[in-house]
């Protein structure tokens, strides 16, 4: 487990920013009241075989008394880099996200599940909106009861999805808690 580079550290960055917006402060600078110490430490960014963990100091050194190889995973699982070097959220972040979320959807209850199944957020399917989205956007999905159910990026603006159809694509999915069962083997 090692200290992010330059290079990954902007594309996780970069990532997040999407998502959270000047929100991003607030998860660099969360303090954590982990381990024995009485001052809280800070969390940080670790890479362990690919994976970017996201994960208190503290625990950081209790566990460099375990070697690389036995170490499996350590902190919160946040993303992944692909061999071509691209970074990619995973599905453990989100509720990381959805604390520190700048834009968001709320789902009717009938289309929960179809999301939960993989599938893109329609405009049928939409409870409410937060203002001010523009498209590409990153968006955290939210049952009408405030469960983070995933999140995605924003097919259209807010004002598109006002004139849109009701089978018009809203978000385009991109990870969901279903995947905690329909992937298990991989995460």
């Amino acid at each position: 487990m090692r200290p992010l580079d330059e290079n990954e550290t902007t594309a996780v960055f970069e990532k997040l920013f999407k998502f959270t917006g000047n929100n991003l402060k607030n998860i660099v600078e969360n303090p954590s009241h982990e381990g024995p110490d009485p001052n809280p430490g800070r969390y940080c960014f670790r890479l362990q075989k690919n994976r970017v963990y996201y994960v208190s100091e503290s625990l950081v050194k209790r566990a460099t008394n375990i070697g690389r190889a036995q170490l499996v995973s350590l902190g919160t699982c946040i993303g992944k880099f692909t061999k071509g070097g691209k970074f990619h959220l995973t599905v453990q972040s989100v509720n990381l996200l959805a604390a520190n979320a700048k834009h968001k959807v709320w789902l009717k209850p009938t289309s929960e599940m179809s999301f939960l199944y993989g599938n893109h957020v329609l405009k049928g399917g939409l409870g409410r909106i937060t203002e001010n989205i523009v498209a590409g956007d990153g968006i955290v999905v939210f049952s009408m009861s405030d469960v983070p159910l995933g999140f995605g990026i924003a097919a259209k603006s807010t004002q598109d999805c006002r004139k849109l159809d009701p089978n018009g694509i809203v978000v385009l999915h991109q990870a969901d808690i279903g995947e905690y069962l329909r992937m298990e083997d991989e995460l």
